[in-house]
């Protein structure tokens, strides 16, 4: 029997019913390399090829090759190096390959150091479940917010779950280095022989198990990797591989990418981290503060003045810590209490809350208050969520800033002066019977003051 005849009749069909860079990465370079014993010695590239062939072909392989041979084989794969030292590898104990391979995890990101709270509980448990069962549940997770408020953070803890827990291959990539991989590919003269590159390539983003692409919107303007990045997710996903992608805005804001990327966004679960509230702000201080020994040298009061300035990013919370602490060492070691804390983070808070009017500040804290945005606070939205928070931003301007009723109508979004004296009145009623609502407002006007 001619076994080179017979393999390529074998790939030819195999051509036919798989996509073309998956033939090009898995199948091109595999040759027949002996028929013994009722089986089929099957030669591959490298120790990786004899894992995925047999986990997400194998199926595809024994029937095709059945067809073409006429006979039942069983089918084994071996490598150039297992035959010249008469050696077989187990791949079932392959994990993560040390010289080709690098996971970019930061270890020091997991679940464990996660603040939890309101804003950010949804997206937490999420993650959780997708770290637990990679690529069976929530394929691809997209999670987006705001810099600054944890996707970053969640990536990593989902991949370091998964490393610590499984023998998955993890690839933490920023989009930008994604892009940087692609153009290194393309950048040579087409006289030049790259396929070693193209391969190197090829085997990064799609010989893993878990891909995870940070700051997709950065794809917007690099319009050949989009289709690159397309080819790799259709690669991955067709062969149940998670994937996991953070970005500033949901898919549906991200108008400069291809409609076909963004619709495959949407296939698995959407994700969104709201900013902190002002509970959750104190607890990742008082985390922060602890991981690095320093509970005990933070009086409150600073916590509360750090809570109260940051209000829309974590990070500005942990420089700001730093800062504090970076410039009580510099005043030899002294105490730190407000009048440090002020002076250290004068520059920083200043540029922080910075308001165009003072309404533009009463919108800005009471959509902090009830974990909305400011645009839903000047915004139509009729909801529950939205009208009673609207109502009193407009009660507070009206009865603590004195703004005029038109002023405050133009300020929420052009809304009629009998619509701003309906919230108000709405809420001089509800205070009268609520104690929790004048808690509320109580809290939102010393953040005011």
């Amino acid at each position: 029997m001619d076994i080179s005849g017979l393999w390529n009749s074998f790939l030819s069909k195999v051509k036919e019913q798989i996509a073309p860079m998956a033939y090009d990465t898995w199948f091109a370079n595999t040759h027949l390399y002996e028929l013994k014993d009722n089986k089929a010695i099957v030669l591959v590239p490298m120790h990786v090829f004899k894992k995925h062939l047999k986990e997400n072909y194998n199926e595809l392989i024994v029937e095709t090759f059945t067809e073409v041979s006429g006979s039942n084989f069983t089918i084994d794969y071996t490598t150039q190096e297992e035959l010249d030292n008469n050696i077989s590898i187990d791949t079932n104990s392959l994990g993560v390959p040390t010289q080709d391979f690098e996971s970019n995890l930061n270890f020091n990101y997991t679940f464990d150091n996660f603040v939890v709270g309101d804003a950010n509980r949804f997206a937490h448990a999420t993650s959780l479940v997708v770290a637990e069962k990679p690529g069976t549940m929530y394929n691809p997770l997209f999670i987006y917010a705001n810099s600054g408020l944890g996707k970053t953070h969640l990536m990593h803890a989902i991949g370091n779950y998964i490393v610590k827990n499984s023998k998955k291959r993890v690839l933490y990539v920023t989009c930008e280095k994604f892009i940087a991989d692609f153009i290194n590919v393309n950048k040579r003269n087409k006289s030049d022989n790259n396929t070693d590159v193209v391969e190197n390539f090829k085997r990064k983003y799609r010989d893993i198990d878990v891909l995870m692409i940070d700051d997709i919107q950065y794809l917007a303007s690099a319009n050949q990797t989009q289709q690159e990045f397309f080819n790799t997710f259709n690669d991955l996903y067709g062969n149940n591989k998670q994937i996991i992608i953070s970005s500033d805005r949901s898919p549906d804001d991200l108008k400069l990418l291809e409609d076909r990327l963004r619709t495959r966004f949407n296939w698995g679960l959407l994700v969104d981290i709201l900013p902190p509230d002002y509970n959750l702000r104190i607890d990742i201080i008082n985390k922060k503060l602890k991981i690095n020994g320093m509970d005990e040298l933070f009086p409150t009061d600073v916590k509360e003045y750090i809570a109260n300035n940051c209000v829309t990013d974590v990070r500005k919370i942990e420089g700001a810590i730093t800062r504090v602490a970076a410039y009580a060492t510099m005043m030899n070691g002294s105490l730190i209490d407000m009048k440090l804390a002020m002076e250290a983070l004068k520059d920083n808070f200043l540029k922080n809350v910075a308001y165009k009017n003072k309404i533009d500040k009463v919108v800005q804290i009471v959509a902090d208050q009830y974990m909305i945005s400011p645009d839903d606070l000047k915004g139509k939205k009729r909801n529950t969520k939205v009208v009673i928070p609207r109502q009193v931003a407009m009660y507070i301007c009206r009865i603590y800033l004195e703004e005029s009723l038109p002023k405050i109508g133009m300020e929420f979004g052009g809304k009629d002066h009998t619509t701003v004296m309906h919230s108000v009145s709405k809420i001089e009623d509800e205070l009268k019977k609520n104690y929790q609502l004048q808690l509320e407002i109580e809290k939102i006007i010393q953040k005011i003051n």
